[in-house]
């Protein structure tokens, strides 16, 4: 409960995972059936880069500030095209004041037959939340620990969607809930798109979750991991890591042009690195950079 997301919001682990949000909705779309976006933990919605918690990190600077000065080529340029659109659109007199949570960016990219789902917990970041929202017939805001909506709230009345899920990962056993959290919706909706966030620091049982996860009686799982700094001598978040369970057939290529792009504009050394591979599945790699 004490995890405030504006210190970080449009940090590069934010790019990551809404630039590959943003292409899972794009995806999905091709199909004219409307889709529901769940989002667990949802946050406030948008977030005031000129705040007082957002300047006291300068998190986005080096996230969302770098890649909306980058240089990007053509094919780059498309597949980032739905993420930055929103961002612009928010922004219409230049500059990055206002910057998109997961919900905020997937409302933007809707259609008018797609739907949200935001579970938010944070008494104050709930009502934010809820007021972001309040009369738009496409989102329903609910004031719940985002690991029940893992259950109650599964599968969708539309029979297509994206699971988004992204804790704070305050406690340690975050890596094991998310791993049980996903077989318990995967069970209820098996059909989903889940879109699983994960942090990569010093210390962190990366090898152990990821293994948790390929023992579970799931087909496909496709992982794009981010890393921008050494973790050599820091406490902190160094990279960030996102597993998509039931991806796209276009994910991986896509991937394998996007993290090139996005790790030479956001590294913060010489260590930065990339790497997108199968969990379970296609067992065809991307290589490391």
């Amino acid at each position: 409960m004490n995890y405030r997301h504006i210190y970080h919001a449009g940090n590069f682990a934010d790019v990551l995972k809404h630039a590959v949000l943003a292409r899972l909705i794009r995806y999905m779309q091709k199909k004219e059936g409307a889709i529901r976006v769940l989002d667990t933990h949802a946050g406030i919605g948008l977030y005031d880069l000129s705040s007082e918690e957002a300047q006291k990190t300068g998190e986005w600077q080096a996230g969302i500030g770098r890649l909306m000065e980058a240089e990007l080529g053509p094919q780059v340029s498309e597949l980032l095209e739905p993420y930055l659109a929103a961002i612009r659109e928010l922004n219409p007199e230049g500059g990055i004041r206002f910057y998109p949570g997961s919900p905020k960016l997937a409302r933007m990219l809707f259609r008018p037959q797609d739907r949200l789902s935001a579970m938010e917990l944070h008494p104050e970041d709930y009502a934010r939340l809820h007021r972001l929202f309040e009369g738009d017939h496409h989102a329903r805001i609910t004031e719940l620990d985002g690991w029940l909506a893992l259950g109650a709230h599964l599968p969708p009345k539309e029979k297509r969607g994206i699971v988004l899920v992204d804790p704070p990962f305050e406690e340690e056993d975050e890596y094991e809930r998310l791993a049980k959290g996903l077989e318990k919706a995967y069970r209820r909706f098996p059909g989903g798109t889940y879109c699983l966030w994960y942090p990569l620091k010093k210390g962190a049982p990366i090898k152990e979750f990821h293994e948790a996860l390929q023992a579970l009686d799931i087909p496909k799982m496709l992982c794009a991991e981010l890393t921008v700094r050494s973790d050599r001598g820091m406490t902190g978040l160094t990279g960030s890591g996102l597993v998509v369970v039931n991806p796209p057939f276009t994910l991986k290529d896509e991937l394998h042009q996007m993290l090139p792009a996005l790790k030479d504009h956001l590294a913060q050394d010489r260590f930065a690195s990339h790497r997108a591979f199968w969990l379970r599945g296609e067992n065809k790699t991307v290589k490391d950079d």
